[in-house]
């Protein structure tokens, strides 16, 4: 099987982690990005072992000087990328409801959660060009279909991962006549800081199903909503 060039957003710690610890252990490269105040001391010990296959970037995905510092970066060092997971997210203050929203705090969870992804495929869609089988990966999550929604609370995270839906169809359109593989996927319910350790899945049971359906996408799939499992979600 053909080595995979990897760029994971927020991949210091939970899913993003999690990725990069698979991709390793597949023999794959990876390019893994941080932010500068964050604890990196899993991703260095990975580093020792893995010296030829990490590179480590800083970055702060919402901070257009910080893509663009990234983007040199990586493109100093590789010429091509095959998949993009677009990864890093917040949760924003979780159980604000109708009568206590907080503008500033949902402007925040928008910029992260819907704005970054896109401007980042945008950013290092010239990498992506000249990649094989090239896949743009969004993390999104259950709370973000429309269809599903009962609760009453958590409007900036439902909000902005419904917008990041719409974001991720947009960009499948536009790059569908380039070849180049769009959508969200849902990593379903996950044993992580932002899933808490109520949640029922393992992270390595959820991006070991992940990087399964990443493996099998061809570009019919662009535009699709799937889950871990490969199931398609309602939007």
């Amino acid at each position: 099987m053909k080595m995979n060039r990897v760029l994971i957003t927020g991949a210091n710690r939970g899913l993003g982690f999690e990725f990069v610890k698979q991709y390793l252990a597949s023999g794959d490269e990876v390019i893994a990005t941080y932010r500068e105040n964050n604890d990196i001391s899993e991703l260095l010990k990975l580093r020792d072992s893995f010296q030829n296959h990490l590179t480590l970037v800083p970055m702060d995905v919402s901070n257009p000087e910080s893509r663009e510092n990234a983007h040199n970066a990586v493109k100093a060092k590789f010429d091509s990328l095959d998949i993009l997971i677009n990864n890093a997210g917040m949760t924003g203050k979780r159980h604000l409801s109708l009568g206590n929203l907080h503008e500033e705090d949902m402007l925040r969870v928008f910029e992260v959660n819907s704005i970054s992804p896109l401007l980042m495929t945008e950013k290092f869609l010239d990498l992506l060009r000249e990649g094989s089988n090239p896949r743009v990966v969004n993390i999104s999550s259950l709370m973000g279909s429309i269809a599903h929604r009962q609760n009453k609370s958590n409007f900036s995270y439902c909000a902005s991962k419904a917008a990041l839906n719409m974001f991720s169809k947009l960009l499948s359109n536009s790059l569908r006549e380039v070849k180049i593989i769009v959508l969200p996927m849902h990593p379903g319910w996950v044993k992580t800081r932002m899933g808490t350790q109520e949640a029922p899945i393992e992270p390595e049971k959820s991006i070991s199903g992940m990087i399964r359906v990443i493996e099998s996408l061809t570009i019919a799939d662009s535009g699709k909503f799937l889950e871990w499992t490969r199931n398609e979600v309602m939007w």
